[in-house]
């Protein structure tokens, strides 16, 4: 049986840092206030020595940080720094990121069964950006175990795709599981034949930030389509059906105003043109989309809704078995899923313990985010609100998986924006960026993801003061309930 999440200590917000304060592996921030979201984006010390936990993509955990320091004690130099990375083909591909970036004499050596990868201090922050934009890294449970001389060497990805397809209904042969979800964008990026011929690729729909990243910074370029509405859409399948792209990407529905394209258009579009077609499907979760109806490849977060407990990264790609692309692809997916960022045996296990209870977690998450959207779309403090059951819904319709529901992320903004500080700090809930979680998690997420870039954000119609609610299992009378109590300051 679920707990109440909001009175079980174990699983409130402990302190600045740190909303599971038990576990090592936590993939959640704690940012409770207004304040600590800036302090936390323009690094201040006040912020940043209490944090505890944090997604492993941007944050070095506990057993990480320890490993590193013990590497760069071992094999750097003074001056010099490391990072470490699972596979040769990884630190390779950062090897070479590095080096085009910064000028720098970078190095590669072996370090007890991962590989290092020696850079100079000061193109440290370079390094640490092809982490977070591939999602090639060292987890927790790995580093933890290489510093308990435990390390595995051995695989559950099988496994795990085994599950992920009883969900989907897709071939896992077909099926690739990485070390987490940016490690299968990226990967698949790399796998598009059109993308060896020099051609860009076409975001459609304001995405998650690090999907059109990965584009810009590791493809030939990327054409982004902000909205897929009017003229302008209408001239980007023209584009499509002229083969102009190496490839196609999208979200159904997309991160964080939960807009769903017209994915039947775009889909006839890429096969008159002979271009893939890519929908991510993190936002709402393959119990609830099926996204492979349309798509050629389709990737996806396991960290978030199908883990559902913050504990783990992972990530999945998988091709449709009948999809012109998919005999291209299959062979660079494999060799990379498997030689370039896979997925560590002791997370993966962790994962499939995590994964039997999505479908009980994935209804009543469901119906809780239905409720709250109905109840703040009513709030007269309240602007307006995104959520699959109201946003671009014949489209969301239309990809919709027989008996699945909405999800359970939406964001809202209030007629008052200047306000929303104040409402924010006035939430009794957990607080900072993520989602999927299984206690409800707001944050402020335009200016999490694009604090540099607000002003290129609020052009593309999501506010700086955009609020993203992640629902989790505690009773909608609650979570209601501590939303009227934070409005009352707007």
């Amino acid at each position: 049986m679920a707990r109440d999440l909001l009175t079980d200590p174990a699983w409130r917000e402990a302190d600045l840092g740190d909303p599971l304060p038990d576990s090592l592996h936590a993939c959640s921030m704690a940012l409770p206030t207004w304040d600590a979201v800036t302090g936390y984006e323009e690094q201040r010390d006040k912020v940043m020595r209490r944090l505890r936990a944090g997604y492993p993509r941007f944050f070095l955990q506990q057993p990480v940080a320890r490993l590193l320091e013990a590497a760069k004690s071992e094999v750097a130099a003074d001056g010099e720094d490391v990072l470490l990375f699972p596979t040769k083909a990884s630190v390779q591909r950062a090897h070479r990121w590095v080096e085009s970036r910064t000028q720098s004499a970078v190095r590669i050596t072996s370090y007890h069964g991962l590989q290092a990868l020696v850079v100079p201090e000061a193109a440290m922050p370079e390094a640490r950006n092809y982490w977070r934009f591939c999602g090639e890294i060292v987890s927790s449970r790995r580093a933890a175990d290489l510093l308990d001389d435990t390390l595995r060497d051995d695989s559950l990805s099988a496994e795990v795709a085994q599950a992920l397809c009883r969900i989907t209904g897709a071939d896992a042969g077909h099926t690739f599981v990485f070390a987490s979800g940016m490690a299968a964008v990226s990967a698949v990026l790399r796998a598009l034949p059109g993308i060896h011929k020099g051609l860009k690729t076409l975001q459609i729909e304001f995405p998650y930030v690090d999907c059109l990243k990965i584009q810009e910074h590791f493809g030939n370029g990327v054409v982004y389509l902000n909205e897929a509405d009017g003229e302008s859409f209408d001239e980007a399948l023209m584009r499509i059906r002229m083969g102009e792209f190496a490839g196609v990407f999208t979200e159904a529905p997309g991160n964080p105003l939960l807009r769903t394209a017209d994915l039947a258009r775009i889909a006839d579009a890429c096969r008159d043109g002979g271009t893939p077609l890519v929908i991510d499907d993190s936002a709402c979760g393959p119990a609830n989309v099926d996204a492979l109806r349309f798509a050629d490849i389709v990737t996806g977060s396991l960290t978030k809704w199908i883990s559902g407990a913050g504990d783990v990264i992972a990530g999945a790609a998988t091709l449709r078995a009948d999809s012109s692309f998919a005999e291209t692809m299959h062979a660079a997916l494999a060799e990379c899923a498997t030689h370039g960022a896979p997925l560590y045996a002791a997370d993966a296990q962790v994962l499939l313990s995590n994964m039997a209870g999505y479908p009980f977690r994935n209804d009543r998450i469901n119906a809780n985010a239905l409720a709250l959207t109905a109840w703040l779309a009513d709030h007269p403090a309240v602007a307006r609100v995104w959520h699959p059951s109201i946003t671009t819904t014949d489209h969301y319709h239309a990809v919709r998986r027989d008996g699945g529901g909405h999800g359970g992320l939406l964001s809202f903004v209030l007629k008052q924006p200047k306000k929303t500080a104040r409402v924010y700090d006035a939430l009794p809930l957990c607080k900072g960026p993520g989602f999927g979680t299984p206690f409800t998690l707001v944050c402020p997420y335009t200016r999490l993801a694009h604090y540099h870039e607000l002003d290129w954000a609020e052009a593309c119609g999501v506010s700086p003061h955009l609020l993203r609610v992640s629902c989790g299992l505690e009773p909608a009378e609650v979570l209601i309930a501590a939303f009227e109590t934070a409005l009352q300051h707007a």
